[in-house]
C-alpha cells in the first residue's frame, strides 16, 4: 500500500513537471528541449544568481543532505560514497525514493535546476544488494574483450539507471605500474594501449557517440544511460613504491606517453566527465594543477565535459589536510575543477567560495565556465526533460541477463598458469564424475571475498550473506557428475588427507578485500592459512590452486607442488564460471594483464624494462580446448588439446632475447 501510494505520488510529480516544463517552453529557452544545448546553457547561466552558480558546484553525501538543504544552497550533486545507502537492506524502490527526494528539493527551486546524483559503480552496481557484480578491471583486462567490456558497461548503467541514479564514477583507467598498489585492480592493466583499449566500456556506459559529433563534447544516450567519468587524472597508477595518493616521479614524455593516453581515447569517446587524482605529479598534487587540468586536458583535449575532484580531495592540497582551506579552495578552482566532493563541508566551501569571487581572487567567468560545463552535461543526458526517476526499470537490477554476462567475464578473465608437472599430463579441465574431490581454501565459498573491495561496503565483506551470487564451491558442485562427492574442508589436515583417497583437490586461496590505500602492500603474500593450505594439499593429493585476488602475488615457493595453478583475479557474484573453465565447458583464454613477478624486490617491474625477468611475463597464459562429456552412458572424458605451453615458452624466450 505504501509503495502504491508512493508510486501515485510519484506520477502526479512528473505530470506536473511535465506541464510546467511544456507551459514555460515557449518563452523559457532553457526549458525548451527543441533548443541547441548551447543555447539552454547560455539562457539558464544568464538567470543565474551567483549562489545558485556556485551551488551547481557543490557535491555532497546522501548522509549530509535533506531535500530542504538541497533546495537552500542550490545543490548541484549528491552522491553515495562507498557502502552509503538508504538502509542497511535498501530495496531498489528504496534508492529510487530516496534520489526523487532529493531532486523533488532541486525542482523546487527558483530555476528548478535538477541535481545529478552520482555512486561509485566500478564493477557493477556494487553498492546495491542484489546488483550483478562484475569481475574488477584486473580481470577483465585479462579478456582483452573490448565487446564484452562495452556489454559490461550497458549493463551496470541499466541497473544503476534502475535505481534512479545517472552517473557512475566509473572507469578508472589508470595504468598501474606497481602491483603494491592497493588499487591496482581497478587497473586494466599496466600496459597503456590495453588500458586504451577498454576505454570501449565508456560506450557501454554512456551509449556510442553518433558520428560526425564534435571533439570532447560529452554524449549520454538516453534513460538508460549513465553519465561516466573517466579517472584518476592522472598518473594515479605510477605512484612512488606503489604507495595510495602519493608522489608519481616522471619526466613529461612518461606522463604522456604511459598515464595520458587513455585520457585521449576518453574524451574522443564523448566521456562526459573526468575525475582528479589525489596523488601529486614531481611533487604537485594533481588537484592544483593548473597545467595538467586546464592547459591539457581542457584546452588541448579540447575536453567540454565537467572535471570533478576525488572525496575531501582539496582538502589535502594542503599538508596536513584542511589546514588552510580558502587556500585550498582558490587553487582548485583556478586549476580547473568544476565540482567539488566536498562532501559534507558544504557550507564553509560555498562561504569560501563566495569570498574568493567576491574579492575578484577568482574571475566570474571561471565560475560560469564550471557552472556551464556542468549545465551542459545535465542537458545532453536529458536530466531536465526526465528528473524523476521511475520504477519500470527496477527488474534490471541483477537480472539473468546481466548476470549471464558477468559467467562469461569470470570465464573469459581466468589465465591458467601451470597445467601438470614437468613430464605428467595435463590436469585441466577436470573430469566431473570422480569418486570423491576434495575442495579447500578460505575464498573456496566465500561470495564476498571474491568480489573484492568496493562490494556492498567500501571495503567489501566476507561470508555469504551480504548480497546474492553464486560461489565458486557451489559451481563446482553444480558442474560435476552427480554421482561425484564434493567435500568441503576449509583447512583440512595431513590424517584426513591421506584418509579420504580423494582423486584431485580444488584449493581457493588468495587476497582478503581491502580498498584504497588499505591494499597497500609491501609483501604481496597470499593470506594465511592460504600458503600452509596449499603445502598441506598439494603435498599429498593432485591439486588445482586457484588464486583470488586484485594482482599478482608471491606464489613462486609454491609453485613446483602445484599440479595446475589458475589466476581468477577478484570474479563477483558469478562463480560458477570459474567452474565452467575448470571442467571444460570452456576454454582457457585469458593472458595476463600484469606481469607475475618472482620476488617483491624486482618491483615495480613493468613488460620492457631493462631488469625484466617475470615469473610469467605480460601476456603468457596457456590455453585448452573445451571439452564434451561423451554421454550418459559413463564413459570417460575426452582429455583436452593443451595449447599455449609453446607458445608461452616462446613468448618467454623471445622476451629474454629483446630485452
Amino acid at each position: 500500500m505504501v509503495r502504491l501510494m508512493s508510486m501515485s505520488y510519484l506520477g502526479i510529480v512528473v505530470l506536473l513537471w511535465s506541464l510546467a516544463v511544456a507551459a514555460m517552453a515557449d518563452n523559457v529557452k532553457y526549458k525548451d528541449p527543441k533548443q541547441p544545448v548551447a543555447a539552454r546553457v547560455k539562457d539558464l547561466l544568464g538567470r543565474m544568481t551567483v549562489d545558485e552558480k556556485i551551488g551547481q558546484m557543490v557535491q555532497i553525501e546522501r548522509i549530509s543532505a535533506t531535500p530542504d538543504i538541497v533546495r537552500r544552497y542550490f545543490i548541484g550533486s549528491l552522491l553515495s560514497g562507498g557502502g552509503s545507502v538508504p538502509n542497511p537492506h535498501a530495496t531498489v524502490a528504496d534508492w529510487i525514493n530516496m534520489v526523487n527526494d532529493f531532486q523533488n528539493g532541486s525542482l523546487s527551486t527558483r530555476l528548478g535546476i535538477p541535481m545529478i546524483y552520482g555512486i561509485d559503480a566500478v564493477h557493477g552496481h556494487n553498492n546495491v544488494i542484489n546488483a550483478t557484480i562484475f569481475p574488477h578491471n584486473i580481470g577483465l583486462g585479462a579478456t582483452r574483450d573490448t565487446d564484452l567490456v562495452k556489454r559490461i558497461g550497458a549493463a551496470t548503467a541499466a541497473e544503476v539507471r534502475a535505481t534512479g541514479i545517472p552517473y557512475a564514477f566509473a572507469p578508472c583507467i589508470a595504468v598501474c605500474r606497481d602491483p603494491r598498489w592497493g588499487r591496482c585492480y581497478e587497473s586494466y592493466s599496466e600496459d597503456t594501449k590495453l588500458v586504451q583499449n577498454m576505454t570501449d566500456v565508456i560506450q557501454g556506459l554512456q551509449g556510442e557517440i553518433p558520428k560526425g559529433s564534435r571533439l570532447g563534447v560529452p554524449y549520454v544516450a538516453g534513460k538508460d544511460k549513465v553519465a561516466a567519468c573517466a579517472k584518476h587524472f592522472v598518473a594515479d597508477g605510477g605512484t612512488t613504491r606503489g604507495i595510495d595518493e602519493n608522489n608519481t616521479v616522471a619526466n613529461q614524455h612518461e606522463l604522456l606517453s604511459i598515464h595520458m593516453p587513455p585520457y585521449y581515447d576518453s574524451v574522443i569517446k564523448g566521456v562526459s566527465t573526468v575525475m582528479v587524482s589525489y596523488s601529486s605529479w614531481n611533487g604537485k598534487r594533481m588537484h592544483a594543477n593548473r597545467d595538467l587540468i586546464t592547459g591539457y586536458l581542457k584546452d588541448k583535449l579540447n575536453f567540454k565535459g565537467f572535471v570533478i575532484s576525488d572525496w575531501e580531495g582539496i582538502d589535502r592540497i594542503t599538508s596536513p589536510p584542511h589546514s588552510n582551506y580558502t587556500y585550498s579552495v582558490l587553487a582548485s578552482i583556478t586549476a580547473g575543477i568544476d565540482m567539488v566532493m566536498v562532501p559534507n563541508n558544504y557550507i564553509e566551501f560555498i562561504n569560501d567560495l563566495k569570498y574568493l569571487v567576491k574579492n575578484k581572487f577568482i574571475p566570474m567567468d571561471r565560475i560560469d565556465d564550471a557552472v556551464s560545463r556542468i549545465l551542459r552535461v545535465k542537458f545532453t543526458m536529458g536530466l531536465f526533460e526526465n528528473p524523476i526517476a521511475d520504477f519500470s526499470k527496477v527488474n534490471e537490477v541483477g537480472s539473468q541477463p546481466h548476470r549471464d554476462i558477468a559467467r562469461e567475464a569470470v570465464r573469459k578473465s581466468l589465465v591458467l598458469l601451470k597445467n601438470g608437472k614437468q613430464g605428467s599430463e595435463p590436469v585441466l579441465p577436470l573430469p566431473k564424475r570422480a569418486s570423491k574431490v576434495l575442495v579447500a581454501g578460505s575464498h573456496a565459498d566465500n561470495l564476498g571475498y571474491q568480489c573484492g573491495g568496493w562490494t556492498i561496503g567500501w571495503q567489501g565483506f566476507s561470508g555469504n550473506a551480504n548480497t546474492t551470487g553464486t560461489t565458486i564451491l557451489t559451481g563446482i558442485k553444480s558442474a560435476v557428475d552427480r554421482n561425484t562427492e564434493i567435500s568441503y574442508m576449509e583447512n583440512p589436515n595431513t590424517d584426513y588427507i591421506k584418509s579420504n583417497n580423494f582423486s584431485y583437490a580444488i584449493v581457493v586461496v588468495g587476497e582478503h578485500p581491502y580498498t584504497e590505500m588499505f591494499g597497500d602492500s609491501s609483501n604481496l603474500t597470499i593470506a594465511d592459512p592460504g600458503p600452509n593450505i596449499i603445502r598441506t594439499v598439494c603435498g599429498n593429493v593432485k591439486c588445482v590452486v586457484v588464486i583470488i585476488s586484485g594482482r599478482p602475488v608471491v606464489v613462486e615457493p609454491y609453485l613446483a607442488m602445484i599440479d595446475a595453478l589458475v589466476a581468477a583475479w577478484l570474479p563477483g557474484t558469478e562463480g560458477q564460471g570459474v567452474a565452467d573453465v575448470l571442467f571444460g565447458d570452456h576454454e582457457f583464454s585469458g593472458k595476463l594483464s600484469r606481469t607475475w613477478f618472482r620476488s617483491v624486490d624486482q618491483l615495480p617491474m613493468n613488460v620492457g624494462d631493462p631488469h625484466y625477468d617475470p615469473l610469467f611475463p605480460y601476456g603468457f597464459g596457456l590455453t585448452t580446448k573445451a571439452v564434451m562429456e561423451r554421454s550418459m552412458s559413463g564413459g570417460m572424458v575426452k582429455r583436452p588439446f593443451v595449447l599455449g605451453v609453446l607458445v608461452s615458452l616462446f613468448i618467454s624466450l623471445s622476451l629474454s632475447q629483446i630485452l
